[in-house]
């Protein structure tokens, strides 16, 4: 197959999106926070020609004209299912980067066809541990130049013409929308404030035992939707209110999931690898004069950089066991990002893929990314399965693409929300160091989850005047 490239005009990826968003394993990766520097390119799948799906180690193969059910790592059979293509291996000039091929979630227990991590967490969500959709079709956009293509791999022209004419009827004939309706929703958490609040403390004497130096705690909340609750204006009402620029929203048909993730988890352009770790947050408050003080205390708190720069040391070290040595570097460390609902320290790391690796060898060597496990990563993924009572499920683990043509981009699926049947679930947790304040940590997992609260209720939860003064500095 080759490439073959249409040129669209008078068209959007949200609007593109919402006139497929029905159709199977419908993937939007969505630069919605157009002011972050992240955000330049938006991508638009449906029907992919083959799916993988993989749970409990049981991996799935789906396509036209057959179903394969088999064992073997994960990471290398999508690597042989995407060559079996026989895609068009190069990039084409001066268009987005992915071009087709690969894209999907990689749920955070994955990380169990990785390691061998205790069975204790209650799975009580079912989500495949990976759902990928291989994609010949991609419609591709570049908002700095504000322009759009459809990216078809097919043997000749009139093939290529038969797959994208659907998907250009589709949208030329977008419905019109509907505006989202607000309505409170009744949360209930895996922890109350007490638990919360002693596993933190419980961490922190495995920290002093020796037996880590950090480990991330979360809980999740779920609660009962409308009966005529949709998932995807709820997903453009909550982009409109939290723009980020690793947005997302999958249909997985009963199972959708929908993201407003701030962090790139890894990408590869030209062999370049490069990861953002995020560690270190304060609310963003709206009020000039108190998030300026708000930002001074967080770039200030040692606690917060020491926590960053553990997890910068652990994701140095996974990226040597498939980077050209010598060649890792950070670019950037604990460098202050604000966004619509949160203050953050963001690191970045770079490093050279080496020749004989793949993106898909990255993706392995670094799953779960280390800013939501812990450090030393296994240990800490050991204790968040003794810790939290539920399976993460998608939360922390990744949503992305890796191209034909080798290159890869991949969000942490933090602010992300899964909806199933007439539930919807989100988790929200920090990172626990030797001198977490408990309280505050419970506190920190509440300014997180904050927008993705007010996008349901059209109503932001206080945060208590006490505590800003006290994050500020203020007297």
């Amino acid at each position: 197959m080759r490439p073959f490239i249409t040129k669209l005009a008078n068209t959007d990826p949200i609007r593109a999106f919402s006139s497929i968003q029905h159709r199977p394993y419908s993937l939007l990766l969505d630069s919605a926070d157009i002011k972050h520097q992240s955000s330049r390119y938006s991508f638009v799948m449906c029907d992919p020609c083959e799916i993988v799906e993989i749970k409990n180690g049981n991996i799935t193969i789906t396509n036209d004209k057959e179903t394969l059910t088999l064992k073997g790592d994960p990471f290398a059979v999508l690597q042989e299912r995407i060559k079996r293509l026989n895609a068009n291996m190069e990039t084409i000039p001066d268009l987005p980067p992915f071009q087709g091929g690969a894209a999907g979630l990689f749920s955070y227990d994955l990380g169990r066809t990785i390691e061998n991590l205790p069975n204790i967490a209650l799975d009580n969500e079912n989500l495949p541990d990976m759902a990928v959709g291989i994609y010949d079709q991609v419609l591709a956009y570049d908002h700095l130049k504000q322009q759009a293509w459809i990216i078809t791999h097919a043997n000749n022209e009139q093939e290529a013409e038969n797959k994208r004419q659907p998907i250009l009827e589709a949208i030329k004939n977008t419905p019109e929308d509907k505006a989202f309706k607000p309505s409170e929703l009744p949360w209930e958490s895996n922890f109350d404030a007490f638990e919360y609040t002693q596993n933190v403390q419980k961490i922190i004497e495995y920290i002093k035992a020796g037996d880590i130096f950090q480990a991330s705690l979360s809980q999740r909340f779920d609660a009962q939707l409308p009966t005529d609750f949709d998932a995807f204006r709820h997903y453009k009402h909550m982009r409109n209110i939290n723009p980020a620029p690793f947005a997302a929203f999958m249909n997985l048909g009963s199972i959708k999931i929908s993201s407003a993730s701030p962090e790139r988890f890894l990408s590869v352009e030209n062999n370049t690898v490069e990861t953002h770790p995020i560690k270190g947050t304060r609310p963003h408050i709206g009020n000039e004069i108190l998030d300026k003080a708000i930002q001074l205390e967080l770039k200030n708190s040692e606690k917060d950089k020491a926590e960053n720069i553990m997890i910068v040391d652990l994701l140095r070290n996974d990226l040597s066991k498939v980077c050209e040595p010598h060649s890792i570097e950070v670019t950037d460390l604990c460098k202050l990002e604000s966004f619509t609902s949160v203050h953050h320290l963001v690191s970045v790391i770079k490093g050279q893929l080496r020749h004989d690796k793949s993106p898909l060898d990255l993706l392995r060597a670094c799953f779960p990314g280390g800013s939501i496990t812990g450090a030393p990563k296994i240990r800490a993924m050991e204790i968040i399965e003794e810790i939290e009572p539920t399976r993460r499920g998608a939360y922390c683990g990744s949503i992305g693409y890796i191209g034909f043509n080798g290159q890869m981009d991949s969000s942490i699926l933090i602010r992300t929300l899964v909806y199933q049947g007439n539930t919807v679930s989100l988790q929200s947790g920090g990172g626990i160091v030797a001198d977490s304040d408990p309280d505050k940590e419970y506190q920190e997992t509440f300014d997180k989850a904050n927008a993705l609260f007010s996008s349901f209720e059209d109503f932001t939860y206080e945060i208590e005047e006490n505590y800003l003064k006290m994050m500020a500095g203020v007297k």
